[in-house]
């Protein structure tokens, strides 16, 4: 420095902090299923314990925070042309009609939507209002909050899916939360790549329900739509989206269920092998299945 003092930087980092999982509306694609990795770097001056901040209140108070935005809801831009919103008496109600005629609506309990001020939902756009939402919950020595969101690295194949989980207490309970994920298929041993090609482009951004939860069949400018309605903890939850983008199974969608659903369809197609399925939810979790 020319003054001749020697300015000292304080940053705390942390890594894989939490993982966001969320559905988000694209005008194109529809309902996206995705899982956002979160890392976090705080500067500011030393406290009297000689910390940033104290990691346990990193990972308690803005993994919190962070979550309570996104994590396990429907995120919404509220700019993108298209999309009505109505608040009523703590439930959230969406519309969006696409280009095509096509629709997606919802109505749920407000705690399952995230209402974000962008006309597009991306990482690059969140970590912005993240690094302000952030802010509010940390001391007064903390001078800079950064935000990084990424997507796994994946060798291989992966698909976007969205599902709710009526039985669920908690936020799974969601109809309409998602989750970026990666699949590992087996035949006799033997890692078999092109069969999970196949099954991720067959779920490519994809809805995954419950048959029983199928309430009606609907058509709009000539495009037919599935509505899908439950009652769990939290209250009614109803979806309506295009039945294109929708994959039909007899049980709950729990990673279980699916990996089950997969393992099962590949030894009907093939009885005289053995298939070992490996089904992700999100970042480092999952469930095997075997037939």
């Amino acid at each position: 420095m020319d003054n001749g003092q020697h300015m000292t930087m304080n940053r705390l980092f942390v890594d894989h902090l939490t993982v966001l999982d969320f559905s988000y509306l694209h005008p194109v694609r529809g309902i996206v299923g995705e899982s956002w990795i979160l890392d976090i770097e705080l500067s500011g001056d030393l406290n009297e314990q000689g910390m940033v901040f104290d990691f346990a209140e990193v990972k308690n108070s803005l993994r919190y925070a962070a979550e309570a935005l996104i994590d396990h809801k429907l995120v919404l831009p509220t700019s993108l042309p298209g999309l009505s919103l109505e608040a009523n008496e703590q439930r959230m109600v969406m519309e969006y009609t696409a280009a095509d005629g096509s629709k997606i609506a919802a109505n749920t309990p407000e705690n399952a939507m995230a209402i974000l001020p962008l006309d597009h939902i991306s990482s690059e756009a969140v970590e912005n209002l993240l690094n302000t939402h952030l802010q509010a919950v940390v001391p007064d020595n903390v001078n800079e909050i950064k935000v990084n969101l990424r997507t796994e690295t994946i060798k291989g194949a992966y698909y976007h899916y969205t599902h709710g989980l009526k039985k669920h207490t908690g936020d799974c309970q969601r109809i309409a939360h998602g989750h970026r994920s990666k699949l590992e298929i087996f035949t006799d041993g033997q890692r078999s790549q092109l069969t999970e090609y196949q099954w991720a482009k067959k779920w490519k951004d994809i809805y995954i329900g419950n048959r029983a939860d199928v309430k009606t069949i609907e058509k709009y400018e000539g495009i037919d739509h599935t509505r899908f309605f439950y009652v769990a903890a939290d209250g009614e939850f109803e979806l309506l989206l295009p039945t294109q983008s929708v994959y039909l199974i007899d049980t709950d969608s729990t990673v279980e269920w699916i990996a089950e659903h997969i393992a099962s369809s590949l030894k009907q197609q093939r009885p005289q092998n053995h298939f070992k399925v490996r089904c992700f939810e999100g970042v480092n979790k999952g469930a095997i299945a075997e037939r």
